[in-house]
């Protein structure tokens, strides 16, 4: 038989619960296995081994080198469901026997395992970049032999650190028969892969193994879990013993899986002595100084794309996107635009600096426009050099599709004096010719389009700068991606069929707001969107991995669905969710509700208006926004008919007080009144319909009859939380994985809110990591969670920026701070009225004990941890307002980065809390500054490492004064009187100093456990805390010595005499 008629026979097995309907298929390259069409693979049959569903078949193959494939997981209409997220590549020895059985058993490979998460370019090319490099060797392949079988070791391994191998060891021989330093070694074929193989008796089957992990030392370590087994399959499948078995074993088992923390801040927020009245990108690169001496290994900021849609302070949310790929003129270093900036304009920014620097917050405004005006009188000097660099020309040629057209919109912007491109006339739909022209040099006008295009240069070069900087120094940056882009941007300029732009984005009520929230975004034309595979996301996403490694998805749950408000409302109450199955008319009949003019419009008769407004006011209310229908029955005036028409109602200029209390107290009236409605129309089919949320509330709602309130009751019950589960889930599947399969960057989702039940299991299931926020449990009925419980894929914070900060939140409210006190700290006592350092110190040793692979810190967290930084009021550090939709976004820390990176005793307190959770590891820091000790944490933890100069002196005093007091009390009693004056009453003012230290002490100690929920700190060796006890003691004996006094004589002579 000819080389080109031997065949081979292949058996595929593997273990996966598929759910009813579905399949598994073998697909590769190439005819013989399908050119990856999934309906011309290799069909699976199930069947269960123990507790597992194994797939498995046969496939003959010619003789071929090697060959590749994985699995996808198909439904009854052969559509794929799900790919295996690596192809698999096996070589063929040389000298196999015709009709030679090659086993292959692969353990599934998928996106869901935690280990996956690690291939990501926030691990592979930032914080573990210490990991063993590949070498791109190949394991020896060996010959097969009469009655005996190659056994193939595959395992992956994305953890190991440089210096460490892998091995093999089982019961066999070949393997060392378990003894550990005679472990058969594997070579690390690729990155993070590791192969082995050995020739084994068939007798010898079956076989029991463990891979283990070779340090630098020479010692092993055996990975965790039961141990592995390789047996010869005897089945109706397979009749032949195999010639070689293949272990692809997939993920290496730690018992100890990697966990890492990092801080979140605004870059806004940063302040250091060379940034001009906000933050700036190159200030990161202090904070990436903090970090890594610190052993923090991610910094996370909120959205950078330019705000500057409305040009006024409300362009400080940082959520609205003029265009999602421009970086924020904001973020620019001025003194960095030149190496030879002229005298005067290095006067001009050093005196911005110090006038900006001396206020508490950001002066948005200001400093944007004086940022703009040095940049474009540098640019106006010098501009034209880097114009005609070829760095600038590759800029502009990678960058085409955007900067152009950014540049011309900015012009157009100015020009007309608004945003709104729709008012541009004949430019509102613009044509890549049309860019062009406004764009060419001929323009009068063209100085500015060139401005614009090198200030993106600008900061894109510094803001690469920072990046490369934290990556060498292993500091991860995880950038903010928004869900939605403002309806006056590039983008909706360009790409209007990407958008609905005829309706608003927003949140239903919630935690934050219970109005809901209207963030005035077009929700997006996702069917249009997939026309292109998504390109514009794509785009998206490359650009911002372009300087961030991670990045955090703004309300993933706009990926399965949105809420979705229509146009005229200023609220989110009176929106729905897209998609969504609606409530269709014919089913609404169905259960006898017909009166649908009745259920959607504002219900409002007079004796709601008498409620709301009173009688005096009801009927001026009535007369001059109303028309009365029947019935007593009244509707809006058509000028009054939406929310944002009755929100403009305002009080004149110069009314008194008292009236225009009238007209607030009209106005929200009004607008309850338009929000009194059960259901809500679809805008564009007149058969659909939706629940009004928490319709049960509503005064229409409550005076339907019965039989209506329980249908409806029902049916916006099965809306909001069943209906949906399929389609959303759905959806998550498409839209996600784009975004996961743009970039190789670490994708967290912000899964807060109402969530539905499809969420997190798809987030699961895509290695998507979550968010928790102790505050806001994911568990129903809790009011706090419990981080010790919290999965592994998640993100623990105790606040965010949508939050107060945790010093603000604990002093906001008494009664919930001791509930939280108690329940979530464990604490004992009344709870302190204010969050000091032992507390904070507490509730982030919490977070950054439990499960999740990463504990984020907001920086003022940090702050809280030192006396030093926490003077500034709580609620001044609070970033964002949810229930304000015209919060201003100005927050900026009171302290510069050059002395929080130089103060060495947080950053022993921030290294100790690291090391003892496990987060760090002290062979990673560039200097230790800790000495820590593992031990119980909760509000009585204390570091020891230092009490500063009113620790130190009471350690000193106390230690003397104590035993002074103490000889005292004895004198006291024994003779009646205290100690002998002493040449010159030094013994007696000693004695006298002595008490006074004492009461001191205690004094201190007290007034800690009041203010903090512990006492004083233990000090270095303990010295302190034995000072206290011994202080508390001596107090103790005296109240008992001059108790004991005063029965016996009736008075207590000595010192107190």
């Amino acid at each position: 038989m000819g080389a080109a008629d031997t065949r081979y026979l292949l058996h595929f097995r593997t273990s996966y619960f598929t759910k009813w309907g579905q399949n598994l298929v073998v697909c590769g390259p190439g005819v013989l296995f399908g050119n990856w069409d999934q309906r011309r693979g290799h069909w699976m049959t199930c069947h269960h081994v123990g507790e597992e569903l194994v797939w498995e078949v046969v496939v003959p193959v010619p003789a071929v080198p090697e060959f590749s494939y994985k699995y996808a997981v198909v439904d009854e209409q052969l559509e794929v469901v799900k790919w295996e997220s690596e192809v698999h590549t096996i070589a063929l020895p040389e000298g196999l026997e015709p009709g030679a059985t090659i086993d292959i058993f692969d353990q599934w490979q998928d996106d869901s395992h935690p280990a996956k998460v690690l291939s990501r370019s926030a691990f592979s090319q930032v914080i573990l970049t210490n990991r063993a490099q590949p070498t791109n060797g190949k394991a020896a392949h060996m010959k097969p032999l009469i009655n005996e079988a190659i056994v193939r070791f595959q395992i992956c391994d994305w953890q190991l650190q440089e210096g460490q191998f892998i091995c093999v060891t089982g019961g066999a021989p070949q393997l060392g028969n378990w003894q550990l330093q005679q472990a058969l070694a594997m070579t690390q074929t690729s990155s993070p892969w590791w192969g082995a193989e050995v020739r084994v008796p068939l007798s010898a089957f079956p076989i029991t193994y463990k891979y283990a992990v070779r340090e630098g030392d020479g010692s092993l370590s055996l990975e965790h879990g039961e141990n592995r087994m390789v047996a010869i399959p005897r089945n109706e499948v397979q009749q032949r013993a195999p010639a070689l078995i293949v272990r692809n074993d997939g993920y290496f088992r730690h018992e100890r899986r990697w966990r890492g923390a990092g801080v979140a801040i605004p870059v806004f927020s940063l302040r250091t002595r060379h940034s001009v009245g906000c933050g700036e990108f190159l200030d990161l690169c202090e904070l990436v100084d903090f970090c890594a001496a610190a052993g923090l290994r991610l910094i996370q900021v909120l959205p950078v794309s330019d705000t500057s849609v409305r040009c006024d302070w409300r362009d400080s949310y940082p959520y609205s996107s003029l265009c999602v790929f421009a970086l924020h003129p904001q973020y620019l270093r001025l003194q960095d635009l030149s190496d030879q900036l002229p005298a005067d304009i290095v006067e001009r920014i050093e005196a911005a600096r110090q006038e900006l620097d001396d206020l508490a917050d950001v002066d948005y405004e200001k400093t944007l426009a004086i940022k703009l005006s040095i940049a474009r009188a540098v640019f106006d000097l010098q501009g034209q050099a880097t114009l005609e660099s070829k760095a600038f020309h590759d800029f502009c040629v990678r960058n085409k599709d955007w900067l152009r057209p950014y540049a011309v919109f900015c012009f157009l912007r100015d020009l007309f004096g608004t945003a709104e491109h729709w008012r541009w006339g004949a430019l509102s739909t613009p044509c890549p010719e049309a860019i062009e022209r406004l764009a060419a040099a001929d323009k009068e006008w063209h100085a500015t389009i060139q401005f614009q295009q090198w200030l993106q240069f600008q900061l894109h070069c510094q803001l690469l700068r920072v990046s490369h900087y934290a990556q060498e120094r292993r500091v991860a940056l995880k950038g903010d991606l928004p869900i939605g882009v403002d309806k006056r941007s590039v983008d909706t300029w360009l790409y209007p069929k990407l958008f609905r732009m005829n309706v608003g984005t927003g949140a239903p009520p919630d935690y934050f707001n219970k109005q809901g929230q209207n963030w005035g975004f077009p929700t997006y034309n996702w069917e249009e969107m997939a026309r292109d595979g998504y390109l514009w996301w794509r785009r998206r996403l490359s650009a911002m991995a372009q300087y961030f490694h991670a990045y955090r998805i703004d309300h993933i749950l706009g990926f399965f669905r949105i809420w979705e408000i229509p146009g005229g409302c200023t609220s989110g109450l009176l929106g729905h969710f897209r998609p969504s199955l609606p409530l269709w008319k014919h089913e609404l009949e169905g259960k006898g509700i017909w009166d649908f003019d009745r259920l959607c419009d504002p219900y409002i008769t007079l004796g709601i208006l008498v409620h709301q407004f009173g009688e005096e006011l009801a009927g001026e209310v009535a007369a001059k926004y109303l028309v009365e229908t029947s019935n007593q029955r009244y509707k809006l005036r058509p000028q009054f008919a939406s929310e944002a028409a009755i929100g403009a109602i305002k009080p004149r200029k110069g009314l008194p007080a008292d009236l225009a209390a009238e007209v607030d107290q009209v106005r929200e009236g009004l607008l309850k009144l338009r929000q009194n409605v059960v259901l809500l129309r679809d805008e564009e089919d007149p058969n659909k319909f939706y629940p009004r949320i928490a319709l049960m509330e509503t005064s229409s709602y409550r005076e339907l009859d019965k039989a209506w309130r329980d249908e409806l009751h029902h049916l916006h019950d099965d809306y909001f939380h069943h209906r949906q589960d399929a389609l959303w889930a759905e959806h998550g599947h498409k839209t996600l994985p784009v975004l996961l399969g743009a970039t190789d960057m670490l994708v967290c989702g912000e899964d807060l809110g109402m969530i539905p039940a499809c969420v997190h299991p798809t987030m699961e299931d895509l290695g998507v990591i979550g968010l928790r926020i102790q505050r806001m449990p994911s568990e129903p009925d809790t009011e706090f969670g419990d981080p010790a419980g919290y999965p592994y894929m998640v993100v623990a914070s105790p606040s965010c920026h949508d939050t107060t900060t945790t010093r603000a939140w604990w002093e906001e409210d008494p009664v919930r701070r001791e509930r939280y006190f108690y329940k979530a700290l464990g604490g004992e006592g009344p709870a302190p009225a204010k969050c000091g350092p032992a507390l904070m110190q507490a509730i982030v040793q919490q977070h950054l004990d439990c499960t999740a692979i990463l504990t984020i810190l907001p920086l003022q967290d940090v702050f809280g941890l030192s006396s030093t930084y926490n003077t500034r009021p709580a609620p001044e550090e609070t970033i964002n307002d949810p229930t304000n939709p015209e919060h201003y976004w100005r927050y900026r820390m009171h302290v510069r980065l050059e002395q929080l990176k130089g103060d060495t005793a947080l950053l022993k307190e921030v290294q100790a809390m690291l090391l003892r959770s496990g987060r760090c590891q002290a062979s990673e820091l560039p200097q230790v500054y800790a000495h820590y000790e593992a031990r119980a944490t909760g509000v009585r933890a204390a570091l020891t490492e230092d009490v500063g100069t009113a620790g130190k002196a009471a350690i000193a005093l106390g230690l003397v004064a104590n035993p002074l007091v103490l000889w005292s009390e004895w004198t006291l009693k024994t003779t009646g009187s205290g100690l002998p004056p002493g040449p010159g009453g030094a013994l007696g003012a000693a004695e006298g100093l002595s008490y006074l230290v004492v009461l001191g002490v205690v004094g201190w100690s007290a007034y800690t456990k009041a203010t903090t929920g512990s006492g004083l700190p233990a000090g270095p060796a303990g010295l302190l805390g034995a000072v206290e006890g011994f202080s508390y003691l001596s107090l103790l004996a005296g109240i008992i010595v001059f108790a004991l006094q005063l029965a016996e004589k009736g008075s207590i002579p000595g010192i107190f005499g």
